[in-house]
């Protein structure tokens, strides 16, 4: 029997008794605040957070639900073919089973005790109307917080997409591969006056952990993020002294170099992100074995992004990281691969371990690629867009989500290589981020931007005719009840928060 098949048996059990508890949750949760190095709570105990990022539903990404190009397509796509009020309907209840008090507890059951919530600010920021916030955002946000706080889960809330677009990819929503946030003073102000009215509205919780700014921000001239740091800073304490800023490194979370070495923010964890590509299906890479070459690299490549903190003795917390999951219905050998990856996870919570590294794990629930928890492959919604699915990878448009590159080569190639000849060399890698070659800022830009708007109006069409009822069944479909644990992944996330001390 296959992993996926043995985890559909197990998921037919859990939907006659419910989401199974160790009987145990976290200590209460209290506030937090930086002391040296460390995350302390109120009572002065040393608290090392444990957790994933429950992404996908409050900023909804392609390969996390399965469209293609940036949410606000995709919602307007679903607008056209739906109407505005079927659509509205749909995306609400997603969002409402997305995340419920089973998740809580099925999460609270691992023994993991903090969940990253990355969230749109279309949610509290109406384009047409700025200066407005909406009430729906705080609604959205309290429910999962006050869910969290029956079972003693922390909650940082992270600002996934500003307005503008903090970086260049998909998960900014901004619809470029542009990161106009850095261009334009207005779309950075009004971040910051998101920032006020939240920390306003959760001060004094002793749910949240704190507050994660900037997702994975890219700030071309190396020099304005730490200047909006320091204001949003400012402006957060004047309504909350109290709950930690979890700050992201530049480059999308791995660059601390133009960080002022003798300046640390107050009350501030520092976060990288630690994705190891010995976890991903990269071409002509060996499968992990756990040797030591192989070790050293994945402690390398830590110690490098967090080499800042280190000298500065401050709290690190590694925001993002987690391998990548073959999918036994496309891969005869997921069960090998799956294990070696669920390896490479180890030997990086070992290391994470061994000097108190706070986590979150990318993701907790996704259709298959990289949650904890994925969409049963023979529920309504997984019917119904997986063949899209599976069209969009051989097309290679998501990034992230599986993609096969060598089936639209001979389209992209000569394309590409016409283009390299009228670009001088020298400047081929001037485009920020410089560590991406030619070739990948034209895949972004044609494949990941332009390609991909079209396709999203094809995902939409999927939904053509569906009646409430049948709205209402697919984005069921997301519901704990209705989807499949990864046990392997689980095992290891199980295994590694019962060392944790608070």
């Amino acid at each position: 029997m296959t992993q996926v098949a043995t985890e559909i048996q197990e998921q037919l059990l859990l939907k006659l008794s419910g989401p199974q508890s160790n009987g145990t949750s976290g200590p209460k949760c209290r506030l937090l605040k930086v002391s040296g190095a460390s995350i302390m709570d109120s009572d002065g105990q040393v608290v090392v957070l444990k957790g994933a990022a429950v992404a996908g539903h409050l900023n909804m990404e392609n390969f996390i639900t399965g469209y293609s190009g940036h949410e606000h397509e995709l919602r307007a796509a679903m607008t056209e073919v739906l109407g505005a009020g079927k659509a509205n309907y749909f995306f609400e209840k997603l969002i409402k089973y997305f995340f419920t008090e089973k998740d809580a507890e099925f999460y609270a059951s691992l023994g993991l005790n903090c969940i990253r919530v990355p969230f749109n600010y279309r949610h509290f920021i109406d384009d047409a109307n700025p200066s407005v916030l909406k009430p729906e955002g705080f609604a959205q946000l309290d429910r999962i917080v006050n869910i969290c706080a029956k079972y003693n889960i922390y909650v940082i809330l992270d600002l996934h997409a500003a307005p503008g677009g903090q970086n260049q990819d998909w998960h900014s929503d901004s619809g470029l591969n542009k990161a106009m946030f850095w261009e334009y003073k207005v779309f950075q102000d009004q971040a910051i006056d998101l920032w006020i009215a939240i920390a306003k509205h959760y001060a004094g919780n002793p749910v949240i952990a704190g507050y994660n700014p900037l997702n994975e921000p890219a700030d071309p001239k190396h020099t304005r993020l730490f200047a909006w740091y320091e204001r949003v800073e400012k402006a957060i304490r004047t309504v909350d002294p109290d709950h930690i800023l979890f700050v992201d490194g530049n480059t999308y979370s791995m660059d601390f170099s133009h960080f002022p070495a003798n300046k640390v923010l107050p009350n501030t964890v520092y976060a990288c992100h630690d994705y190891a590509m010995l976890g991903f299906p990269i071409p002509g890479q060996p499968m992990y074995s756990g040797t030591e070459e192989q070790k050293l690299k994945l402690r390398s490549q830590f110690e490098r992004k967090v080499e800042y903190m280190r000298k500065a003795g401050i709290p690190i917390w590694n925001g993002e990281f987690g391998p990548v999951y073959a999918d036994p219905l496309r891969d005869p050998e997921a069960d090998k691969i799956n294990n070696a990856r669920y390896e490479v996870l180890r030997e990086q919570l070992r290391i994470y371990q061994e000097t108190g590294v706070s986590w979150s794990i990318w993701l907790y629930k996704d259709i298959g690629y990289q949650g904890m928890t994925y969409i049963n492959p023979e529920s309504p919604y997984m019917k119904l867009v997986r063949p899209f699915v599976e069209k969009k990878g051989k097309l290679a448009l998501d990034f992230w989500g599986f993609s096969e590159k060598e089936q639209v080569k001979g389209i992209y190639k000569p394309f590409i290589d016409e283009l390299k000849k009228t670009i001088p060399e020298h400047i081929r890698k001037a485009k920020y981020p410089n560590i991406w070659q030619f070739d990948r800022q034209i895949e972004r830009a044609v494949r990941e931007c332009l390609m991909s708007e079209y396709l999203v109006k094809e995902f939409a069409e999927l939904f053509t005719g569906k009646t409430i009822q049948e709205l209402d069944d697919l984005a069921r479909s997301f519901q704990f009840e209705n989807c499949v644990r990864r046990e392997g992944l689980n095992d290891v996330l199980r295994k590694d928060a019962a060392q944790n001390s608070v």
